[in-house]
């Protein structure tokens, strides 16, 4: 294994709800896409060290300590160096568009702005970024009072309070500051113009407040209130402005085991995510976010076809996904290559998508306002596509790339649409074949417990005649597919805490699945373990569990799509499935322990 240059959970993350910025403990930004979160990068150091692309900031003092905190309840971070001769921050942020008070108010930017907290500093700045996933180097040329670097389809300024030199593919800045003096940069748009430094300072401060009445809205008050704010803030952070989509995480090409070829681009809209998006926001108090998400799921719904009712994922703005391609001039991080750009998972038939439409469907029109006639008439054609296909083979939750197979998920989630649809009728008084629907559903749940158990214990298994575990399986309690009681149930909770967890890790599956390589535990996996422990009454457990998993996450609390053996982050980050996984585990344990709780059935 190459040793990566930095480690994927060593960063923190900003972003104005178009895009987003990794930046690491050392105050490299060494991923950013530009203009959006699934356009090409402009840095990318983090997939290739050499060659990536990259925004430094350096000081020099002798063998500083990296601390990385957000200023609290905002996405505005702080990476602190410390150290015996001297210490000082930079401030990373990028202007949010109801918060930008530069003259050019529309012009969008990254801000970073470094302060001198003790001694004097001497600081070396180099910013190389590297267009079109690192395919071009933009020329470099100086331009009214700041650099500007022009590719063939894009071109950016960058401005700074200090000077600037050009180089051959970069621009530079060596400068020393005093205790209490600050100097900053703004890279951004081509039409951005020199700012003044009460301007930047400004700025900077409308967006803190910005963030700050945001995160205010929250409605929870419970143990883990901060943990549950920065989750909340960084699934903000991966929703768009623009559409009310919301991306599985920030980055592509990042790895499930360091040196495999199991990378793939998180950067689009996963139905699969609709209604652990849509509870999540409701039940912290965001209800714009979930009715703006749901609206967007919505205008999926209407624009598709009777034929191919809806698509697994789309990009962010509601367009087909792109295909998957691969870089092969990236080196990896870690060396894992492929890296790849685009999903070809877009084409696979997944039938549990519908379950989840419909269950934040029937979620959204419990806490909000009721479904149209037209958006009605559309879910219709959804659940005879369901009642059509639900018998059929598919490449499941985990986009398997093998042959299709029968799996309990798929089933699981026809019955949530099945079973939601037939709900919601009945509480908005819908026309609805409803004897049909009721019919079909039975038949699904008389198809599970028949033909997905272990044939000598008892327990569910992944797929039909099967004898395998599947930490999807973790979903049907949260879904009330059977109760968190059952003893069946009981046995399969058992299964898979003996089979696929491992401490406080709980991987997917322990089976083949089409593809090389190996992979690290799912960090979604242990908070749906978690939440099924609190449910089925285990509270010691559940609690240890949850706090494992939120130990999983790094030190600013966002949390990677996967963990290795030994507790490192893996894959995409910050990966949005998790936040919503824990949010959804830490809100029902909080409740489940208050004394006054009492438990219920109804959704």
């Amino acid at each position: 294994m190459v040793e990566p240059l930095r480690a994927i959970g060593d960063h923190g993350i900003v972003g104005d709800l178009e895009t987003a910025a990794l930046v690491a403990r050392d105050a490299t930004i060494d991923y950013l896409c530009w203009p959006s979160l699934d356009s090409p990068t402009i840095f990318a150091e983090l997939l290739d060290a050499e060659d990536g692309g990259s925004f430094t900031l350096v000081p020099m003092l002798d063998r500083p300590q990296h601390l990385q905190l957000y200023v609290p309840d905002t996405n505005v971070l702080l990476t602190r160096w410390m150290a015996e001769d001297g210490s000082a921050e930079v401030s990373d942020l990028m202007p949010l568009s109801d918060a930008r008070v530069h003259p050019d108010c529309n012009a969008r930017c990254l801000i970073r702005r470094v302060t001198v907290t003790r001694g004097s500093i001497r600081f070396r700045v180099r910013c190389a970024p590297r267009f079109d996933y690192a395919r071009e180097i933009p020329g470099v040329a100086a331009v009214d009072g700041g650099i500007r670097f022009a590719g063939r389809d894009l071109a950016l300024r960058l401005f700074a309070s200090v000077p600037l030199t050009v180089e051959a593919d970069a621009a530079s800045a060596d400068f020393t500051l005093e205790r209490g003096q600050s100097a900053w940069f703004l890279l951004g748009e081509d039409r951005l113009s020199r700012p003044s430094d009460d301007l930047v300072d400004a700025d900077i401060a409308a967006t803190t407040d910005a963030w700050r009445r945001w995160a205010s809205q929250s409605t929870y008050d419970g143990r883990w209130r901060e943990t549950m704010t920065r989750s909340a803030l960084a699934l903000k952070l991966l929703t768009s402005a623009r559409h009310g989509s919301i991306a599985a995480a920030a980055t592509f090409g990042l790895p499930e085991a360091t040196g495999a070829g199991r990378n793939w681009d998180y950067r689009a809209t996963w139905i699969r995510d609709a209604s652990f998006t849509v509870y999540a926001f409701l039940r912290l108090g965001y209800v714009a976010e979930a009715e703006r998400f749901n609206r967007w799921a919505a205008d999926r719904v209407m624009a598709a076809g009777p034929d191919d009712p809806i698509r697994i994922m789309y990009a962010i703005d509601g367009s087909e996904a792109a295909d998957e391609q691969e870089l092969p001039h990236l080196a990896g991080y870690a060396g894992s290559r492929p890296v790849r750009i685009g999903n070809a998972a877009h084409a696979q038939s997944q039938l549990d998508i519908f379950g989840e439409l419909l269950d934040s469907v029937y979620l959204s029109n419990k806490y909000g306002p009721a479904i149209s006639h037209d958006g009605w008439q559309h879910l219709r054609g959804i659940i005879d596509h369901v009642i059509a296909h639900w018998q059929e083979p598919d490449a499941g939750i985990w986009e398997m790339r093998g042959e299709p197979r029968h799996f309990l998920h798929s089933r699981l989630m026809c019955w949530v649409a099945l079973d939601r649809a037939i709900r919601l009728a009945k509480k908005r008084s819908l026309p609805a074949p409803l004897v049909v629907w009721a019919e079909c559903r039975d038949a699904i749940v008389e198809d599970v417990w028949t033909n997905f158990r272990h044939p000598d214990h008892g327990y569910f298994v992944q797929e039909r005649g099967g004898r395998e575990l599947d930490a999807a399986l973790l979903m049907m309690p949260l879904v009330r597919f059977v109760s968190s009681t059952d003893p069946v149930w009981l046995r399969t909770l058992d299964a898979i805490g003996d089979q696929l967890r491992d401490d406080g890790l709980v991987y997917r599956y322990r089976n083949a699945d089409g593809l090389e390589g190996g992979e690290g535990a799912f960090t979604t996996c242990t908070f749906w373990y978690a939440e099924c422990l609190a449910r089925a009454g285990r509270m010691e457990a559940a609690q240890t569990t949850l706090a494992k998993g939120m130990a999983y996450g790094n030190g600013l609390g966002l949390f990677s799509e996967e963990v290795d053996r030994a507790g490192r982050p893996l894959g995409n980050f910050p990966q949005a499935l998790t936040h919503l996984a824990f949010i959804s585990a830490a809100y029902f344990i909080d409740r489940r322990l208050d004394p006054a709780y009492r438990p219920h059935w109804q959704p």
